[in-house]
């Protein structure tokens, strides 16, 4: 995987440079497969696993970047977002003159599975409350609530790893799924403990939760001005909010903010 920079408007492209440098761009029209990871797809291109670099692009502030792959999956690294906001951090960002427009949210947003449950609120910045409840004694219910629009993604969020259950993995290769997966890039669960400790955070289940939500969200094609609140949902919710908000559009507006500090788009220099 490569980082580059990309032209003021062009958003975030995925670039197959084993496939004649066919460019997949990073919206919710292209969502392809959503299971434990989020897929897109044009014209039969598939750039799997995208959640965790666009995590990372909405937290440091990224708008224009061009992702050049050589593989139809993003590298996991250490099942974090931290590896690539380390990246973006030593290269550092470049203003561009363009403003940077906002989708804000004007009305709510809501997808709903049986008890399972996510939403979008209006707000005057980006905060994210997320709940989740695993029959295990180490995760049980947990619950967080971040200010995106305090600088706080890169301490708070980015560190938090991706998780499984050792009982799973056969049934889960075997389908063809987490064929990379070891215990350097993810947290493994035994049923009653965690065979790779250390845990970042005492809430790292929850955060990675909250990692994951904001990837999905930046398929929006915009950062956000609103509140989101999540109960169990998952990359299936994530995504179909994504897509339910982009075909209301009396819930929300393209606004450009008055604070100097958060007009210019960016990209990775």
């Amino acid at each position: 995987m490569r980082i580059v920079p990309a032209s003021p408007g062009s958003g975030i492209v995925f670039r197959r440079t084993d496939l004649d440098d066919f460019q997949v761009e990073a919206t919710g029209r292209n969502v392809a497969k959503v299971s434990y990871a989020t897929s897109l797809m044009k014209k039969g291109v598939l750039i799997s696993t995208t959640e965790h670099v666009l995590s990372a692009f909405v937290g440091m502030g990224v708008d224009n970047a061009i992702v050049e792959l050589d593989n139809l999956e993003l590298p996991i690294l250490d099942g974090s977002a931290l590896p690539i906001v380390e990246m973006v951090q030593r290269v550092g960002l470049r203003r561009q003159k363009r403003p940077r427009q906002y989708l804000r949210v004007l009305k709510a947003v809501e997808v709903r599975d049986g008890d399972k449950f996510v939403g979008l609120y209006p707000a005057e910045n980006f905060s994210v409350c997320y709940s989740i409840n695993f029959d295990h004694p180490l995760i049980g219910d947990e619950s967080i609530c971040v200010d995106l629009s305090r600088g706080d993604y890169a301490r708070d969020i980015a560190p938090a790893r991706t998780f499984g259950f050792l009982h799973e993995v056969e049934a889960l290769r075997n389908m063809g799924l987490i064929r990379g997966a070891t215990e350097d890039n993810a947290i493994v669960l035994t049923r009653d403990g965690i065979k790779n400790g250390p845990l970042r955070f005492e809430n790292e289940f929850v955060r990675h939760k909250v990692l994951d939500l904001i990837g999905d969200l930046s398929l929006i094609g915009h950062q956000v001005l609103g509140r989101v609140v999540a109960d169990r949902a998952g990359h299936a919710m994530h995504t179909a909010l994504v897509s339910r908000l982009i075909r209301d559009t009396s819930s929300w507006e393209l606004s450009t903010l008055t604070e100097p500090e958060l007009l210019p788009e960016a990209v990775p220099v």
